[in-house]
């Protein structure tokens, strides 16, 4: 088979990987909320914990996959690059329409709490250089500590609602688009994560692995670049849709939410799975992230708002990233 060809299935395969992540990912959200509504649970904890959730499945689906598979380092790179692109792009792009106020309990808990979850990656990343089971274990259980505390927070503060007019979807009808959406989140993270197939004693490459391999780049870099993007577009048009709509506190939750899913449930299982071992370029990234969170942190507790200058920044700050994961 052709060089041109092979690429041109490659690329095919990682868009329907994406196209099957994003939509499985909507499926999945609309049929989870739609059950909770039905249960009577109060909409804030869906949104703090379903939506989060839901859009952090792509992330889920391509680190898992990727660590069976032994890719540890596109794992890795995959949540770091996700959870830098979430702070700098989807919260930069968000405050280009309307300035995000930040809520004052998400200041003083959950936005410290995801710097915090960065900062404890970083110290077992450079303690045993990776991720070993019984760290991910230690993620995982905190995960499960973090959703407690925020549905009972959330019942805490939690205040009447108007009956909704439009009725959500049936149960039977729910428990399809949950079924059908986690088929597509898994199926799609094989696709993007990539592998090979053989068609008639023909090895076939495909998804992200193959284009990294193609293009002479490192999965680490494919990771940040493509990978990265791709499972972080449900973030991305969910803030910015909350953002155009006012909703603002919804479009900084998203993000915030996300990010710490992304380092307690999606890291926390790939390493529990299959010990995740640090390269050097992983090491920085963390680092990165970590400067990121600060950086975005500092903004909003200046005036608890990110105002569209500082959305000007973050958005030009991710653009030097993305230089320096290219050149280097």
């Amino acid at each position: 088979m052709s060089p041109v060809l092979s690429m041109l299935i490659a690329i095919a395969v990682l868009v329907v990987g994406f196209v099957m992540l994003i939509k499985g990912a909507d499926f999945f959200v609309d049929g989870s909320s739609a059950i909770a509504k039905r249960l009577k649970v109060p909409s804030m904890i869906i949104g703090l914990t379903i939506v989060a959730l839901g859009t952090s499945l792509p992330e889920l689906a391509v680190s898992v996959t990727a660590s069976i598979n032994g890719s540890n380092s596109l794992a890795i790179s995959n949540i770091s690059g996700s959870n830098i692109f979430n702070l700098l792009v989807v919260l930069g792009f968000s405050a280009l329409f309307v300035p995000l106020h930040v809520d004052k309990t998400c200041m003083k808990i959950d936005f410290p709490f995801s710097i915090l979850c960065a900062l404890l990656l970083t110290l077992f990343g450079f303690t045993n250089g990776g991720l070993e089971r019984y760290e991910g274990i230690i993620f995982l259980v905190l995960f499960v500590a973090y959703i407690i505390l925020t549905v009972v927070r959330a019942k805490k503060n939690r205040v009447e609602e108007v009956e909704e007019q439009e009725k959500p979807m049936s149960v039977p009808k729910s428990i399809i688009f949950i079924v059908l959406g986690a088929a597509m989140i898994k199926f799609g993270g094989d696709f993007v994560v990539g592998g090979t197939v053989t068609i008639n004693g023909l090895d076939i490459e495909y998804g992200a692995t193959a284009i990294a391999r193609a293009l002479g780049m490192s999965e680490t870099l494919i990771g940040l670049t493509i990978v990265a993007l791709g499972t972080s577009l449900p973030e991305l048009v969910t803030s910015i849709v909350a953002a155009k709509k006012n909703e603002v506190d919804m479009a900084v939750g998203n993000v915030v939410g996300s990010n710490i899913f992304n380092i307690l449930l999606i890291l926390g299982a790939a390493s529990a799975i299959n010990p995740v071992s640090f390269l050097r370029e992983n090491a920085i990234d963390i680092i990165l992230l970590v400067a990121a969170s600060a950086l975005v942190y500092l903004f909003a507790w200046t005036k608890e708002k990110i105002v569209r200058w500082e959305g000007v920044i973050m958005l030009l700050g991710y653009a030097g990233f993305m230089a320096y994961a290219i050149i280097r």
